[in-house]
């Protein structure tokens, strides 16, 4: 369990326990000065003693952790401005927004886009966050308090992945050590340096088996893997990445460190990573725990995609999905391209798992319609319906609600029936005539924007303790697992000429998903960097990857679906103009990136 689920479960003590944070903040205007936020967290505590001073310390910034990765914060940033997703304004009627995400995935934000600037907001709480801890934490530990000790080198790495996002995002790193101070500003080799050296400082020290809610030794070792196989692209973020031996090797020093630990394992399911019980999946290394305990608690990852349509868990009726982002048809491409002839849903287990079983005797849909199906169903009870996973592709099926809003139920009205899904979204031509057909094709045009368009992420379970497929969610947000270690180690033997070890890695992982053995991919016989760059997304989708793999692959200037934009520029974000204004007090402290 993580550090903030258990401390807002402990109910033990005898005394009323308020618990406030005061932060430092690093943007809108407070800049050079000492204005705090209080952010009450809960009024409900009892309990007094450094036991819940520490706990109180770090639950905050592990907590916030979940608000910067919200599907409309970084999450959402990566994800749109990628080759990976695109979201229209549906049906020109559901998800403009202002044009934020229609602009992030042309590559055309400006330092007013909101997308941008939430997530900065979000990011730089955060690390306001930790550094507050670490205050409370360093004289504590000074003092020989052995847990404050290791909650401190937890919140110096917490700090130092969020700079590192800042980095890969922005191209800057906010070096802070008090909410009393001004943060420095570094750049480039100055700012990998800094979070080289912060992670350097506790990977000898900090716990190993702290549960992947909690930054441990091997989540350490991974977020130096990633800064190291990074490191050309942040050195020099507009140029062409030369990537050095030295920082290779140091990405399969650590990678190696992990994999030979077996503390972890590749889920032999693919999609049990992504499931309620994750918390327990022996690939996990670090997750935002997410064990439906408080309402801000969420998976938005895992309906932001769906089909509005689409009731995923018929035992909660006001779960549904959003019409959101889909899959551009230039990804989906590159599955086609790969598996040929054979469908990818057949031959990967990582594309698609078919929980959905459909009889024969009503498969067949010739001549049917939302308006003469009533009879073209099976019954099953709530709880044991399961949405397909992967990618949703054609037409879905799933529970109906009737024109009062409730569930249309079998003669056992204990059992829903599961038809076609009904298209009930938008305001295209088949609204309540036709079935959810989604289709590869999406773009910003008229048809191309209908709520049915795009094939759809379908990665993330629906947890069955959300009501609403979103909120007290128990399925956690994994950060780093053991198959981003393989990628990672055979990318670096790659790029320093180990093309035999390199394949072996790759078809480690390929290999290790044999839960549905008709479904296993087949081995490669040989690797290149096009191929390399095509396994990280076939493995790595839907989980915020995509535009740095993009930018140190070298393909983030070329088109794709509604994107042509090919300045070097757009491979950071604008830093947002409310940032900037807040900081000119302090002259040239805060510069906007160049192409803004």
């Amino acid at each position: 369990m993580n550090i903030l689920n258990q401390f807002l479960r402990n109910t033990k003590m005898n005394k009323r326990f308020l618990i406030t944070l005061f932060i430092g903040v690093l943007f809108a205007g407070t800049w050079g000065c000492s204005v705090l936020d209080e952010e009450v967290l809960d009024e409900s505590f009892t309990g007094l003693g450094q036991a819940e001073t520490v706990s109180g310390a770090i639950a905050p910034a592990y907590g916030q952790v979940s608000r910067v990765w919200r599907h409309t914060n970084m999450f959402g940033l990566q994800e749109i401005a990628s080759d990976e997703a695109i979201l229209p304004y549906r049906g020109g009627t559901d998800w403009f927004d202002g044009g934020k995400f229609i602009a992030t995935h042309q590559h055309l934000m400006t330092p007013g886009n909101d997308l941008v600037t939430s997530s900065w907001n979000e990011l730089t709480k955060n690390i306001s966050r930790t550094v507050a801890a670490i205050e409370v934490l360093r004289p504590l530990s000074q003092d020989g308090n052995t847990e404050a000790t290791g909650a401190l080198y937890e919140m110096i790495a917490l700090r130092a992945y969020l700079n590192m996002l800042a980095l890969d995002s922005w191209g800057i790193v906010f070096q802070k050590e008090s909410t009393a101070e001004t943060s420095v500003i570094l750049r480039a080799d100055d700012a990998i340096s800094y979070i080289q050296n912060e992670l350097e400082s506790v990977v000898d020290v900090i716990g190993t088996d702290l549960g992947p809610g909690r930054l441990s030794q091997s989540a350490v070792w991974a977020l130096l893997a990633r800064l190291h196989l990074n490191a050309a692209v942040y050195s020099d973020p507009y140029g062409t990445p030369s990537f050095t031996e030295a920082d290779m090797d140091k990405v399969i020093e650590y990678t190696d460190n992990i994999i030979g630990s077996g503390d972890y394992s590749l889920s032999t399911e693919y999609f049990a990573l992504f499931n309620d019980e994750n918390n327990s999946n022996p690939e996990v290394i670090w997750s935002l725990d997410q064990r439906g305990v408080i309402s801000r608690e969420h998976n938005r990852w895992a309906y932001w995609s769906l089909a509005g349509s689409l009731f995923p868990r018929p035992e909660h009726p006001s779960a549904d999905g959003t019409d959101g982002p889909a899959a551009t048809s230039d990804f989906m491409q590159t599955w086609i391209d790969f598996y040929g002839s054979e469908d990818a849903a057949e031959a990967d287990a990582r594309f698609y798992m078919e929980n959905v079983i459909i009889p024969d005797s009503i498969q067949d849909l010739t001549g049917l319609s939302p308006l003469n199906d009533e009879d073209n169903f099976f019954c099953i009870e709530p709880t044991a319906y399961n949405m397909n996973r992967g990618f949703h592709r054609g037409i879905n099926w799933g529970p109906r609600k009737g024109d009062d809003g409730v569930f249309i139920t079998c003669d056992d009205a204990s059992q829903v029936r599961i038809y076609p899904v009904l298209q009930r979204k938008g305001n295209g031509p088949d609204r309540d005539v036709g079935y959810v057909d989604h289709t590869i094709d999406v773009d910003f045009t008229n048809e191309g924007r209908l709520h049915n368009k795009g094939y759809r992420f379908a990665k993330y379970e629906c947890s069955r303790t959300s009501p609403n497929c979103n909120s007290f969610s128990s399925v956690d947000i994994v950060m780093i697992r053991l198959g981003e270690i393989y990628l990672m180690r055979a990318e670096a033997k790659l790029r320093n000429g180990d093309n035999a070890g390199a394949l072996a890695d790759v078809n480690t992982l390929r290999g290790a998903r044999t839960a549905r053995p008709a479904q296993v991919p087949p081995a490669l016989t040989s690797l290149n960097l096009d191929d390399m760059f095509r396994e990280r997304g076939f493995e790595l989708y839907w989980e915020g990857f995509r535009r740095s793999d993009q930018i140190r692959f070298g393909t983030y200037e070329d088109s794709w679906t509604e994107k042509t934009n090919s300045d070097v520029n757009k491979r950071l974000f604008p830093i947002p103009q409310r940032a900037i204004d807040g900081a000119s007090n302090v002259e040239g402290f805060l510069l906007q990136n160049p192409g803004y």
